[in-house]
């Protein structure tokens, strides 16, 4: 055996000289070049600029288009009994809504019905309330929560202008009480 066919037992390792921050290979996780493997490189992320759109205020809730279920009358005249009353329980019961749909129930006007219907929470197109009351039916306005009965009550209330109190029929009954008390006294 001659000195130029000796070899080492073990090959000797060759050092790396990589990019500084842990042991992720030459570029430590940098990928290579531009701006992003260079020390320093700040960037805004993209999530900031959306965040800083919306509103911060208390209270601030992002609130989708409603939506609503639509049934039309055709399928009333279909699935419902003559002077039946229809509302969004009675319409599940049928199979007309899902248990699940949290939306608010909206009749249309498509085809036509011969039977009287009672049309209770739920919105109504025109010429859907034309179809249903032509044939005898009923439909109870709904106004943003309120039924046409509160409706109404409101209206027969005495309007109240910013400023001056008008008299309610209370007031009126403590007036003339002290009217009569006084002219007893005066007898």
């Amino acid at each position: 055996m001659q000195i130029h066919e000796l070899k080492p037992k073990n090959k000797p390792k060759k050092k790396k000289r990589i990019g500084r921050g842990g042991s992720r290979g030459t570029f430590s996780g940098r990928g290579v070049k531009g701006q992003k493997a260079r020390a320093g490189a700040k960037m805004q992320p993209m999530v900031r600029e959306l965040l800083k759109r919306y509103p911060k205020l208390k209270g601030y809730k992002n609130s989708p288009l409603t939506s609503f279920c639509v049934i039309n009358v055709s399928d009333l005249e279909k699935f419902f009994k003559d002077q039946s009353e229809v509302n969004p329980s009675s319409l599940t019961k049928v199979g007309l809504l899902k248990k699940s749909k949290r939306d608010p129930v909206k009749i249309l006007g498509k085809g036509e019905t011969k039977k009287k219907f009672f049309v209770k929470k739920c919105l109504v197109s025109e010429s859907a309330k034309e179809k249903i009351e032509k044939a005898g039916g009923k439909v109870e306005k709904i106004t943003k929560g309120k039924t046409q009965n509160k409706k109404e009550e409101e209206k027969t209330k005495a309007p109240q202008k910013k400023g001056k109190k008008t008299e309610t029929t209370k007031d009126k009954q403590k007036k003339e009480k002290k009217g009569e008390d006084k002219t007893s006294k005066k007898k």
